[in-house]
Order: C-alpha cells, then structure tokens, then sequence
C-alpha cells in the first residue's frame, strides 16, 4: 500500500505525550506517514457559552485556514468539549472535502465522569476515534458491525465495545482505496 502523510495537530499543549503515541499506533495501523504539526489555539469564536462546549464544525474551519503544511490528511486533536447542532456531544468529526478531521479527548478521560483516571484505557479510545475518523477521511461509512472500529459510538461504552482494528469488510474497502 502506498503511504499518504497524516498531519496531527495537537489544538493544547500535549503534557501527557498523547500525541506522539497516537502518532506511532496510526503509523504502524494504517498506511500513513504520521508528521506532527505545531500547536494551534482552539479558535475562540466557536465557544458557545451557553452549552459550556466548541462547534466542532467551526473549530475544524477555523484551523484549516492556519495550515499551511503539505499534507493528504489531516486529524486535530483538541482538549476541549465538541459539538455539533442537533446533538448533546461528538467525539469527533470528519470533513471529507477538505480531508480533515478532529477529535475531542474531554469524554474520552474517565475522570471527566468522576472516576479514577486510567491511562490505557484513555489511550485506547483516543486510538479508536482517531481510527474512527479517518475511516470517513477515506470514504467508509459507519458500519452495522459492532466491533467494527467504524460503527457509530452513540455513547463511551459503544467505543469501549468496539475494536480499534476495521472489520474484514472495512478492511477490504481499505486496501483498495489505497492500492
């Protein structure tokens, strides 16, 4: 399979490395050449103060115009609680047009429901949503295969349920896309 570069963009400042170990799984998974970008700020105007939480759409938009590296796909990585209308929260987000995707770590970390901070399992569904993701970078939709790292994480335990690994089905669609 033929490389294409991922440029991961960290939107906070990664003290916990999150993003060099993303970067290493995402290399070693999938056929892609990993650079990290500079750090860029959450664009200020998509807050939304009433809802405490970041239009996911506008926070993609806003980076895009930043980024000026040469890149096949893009995945941001913010530290802040996303949405989009119509919904309470999102993971994250893909814009197939512009190749770019993000996720949100905020409910990805246990303690942001009151419990005990656990590293792996943190690690774990940041992996999956980033896969998650890019998966709809490269055109797959969500699948009916609940273990299938694309099927649709309506909540934490359907993430937690899933791989992190496509299905057969989904990994055929892969191979071909990127022969």
């Amino acid at each position: 399979m033929k490389r294409k570069t991922l440029l991961l963009l960290p939107l906070f400042a990664d003290r916990e490395g999150i993003l060099r170990w993303l970067g290493e799984e995402l290399s070693r998974m999938l056929p892609l050449a990993v650079q990290l970008g500079p750090v860029l700020a959450v664009p200020p105007k998509s807050y939304r103060p009433s809802r405490g939480q970041y239009q996911a759409e506008e926070v993609l938009r806003g980076i895009l115009g930043q980024v000026q590296a040469p890149r096949d796909y893009l995945l941001a990585v913010a530290d802040v609680d996303l949405f989009v209308p119509g919904l309470n929260f999102v993971f994250g987000l893909a814009d197939i047009r512009h190749r770019a995707a993000i996720i949100s770590l905020v409910r990805l970390r246990q303690e942001f429901y009151g419990l005990k901070p656990d590293r792996n399992l943190f690690r774990q569904r940041t992996l999956k949503e980033a896969v998650h993701e890019l998966g709809h970078l490269f055109g797959l939709p969500h699948c009916p295969n609940p273990l299938c790292v694309m099927h649709f994480s309506n909540s934490l335990s359907d993430t937690d349920r899933k791989s992190a690994h496509f299905c057969a089905q989904c990994q055929k669609r892969i191979r071909q896309i990127f022969e």
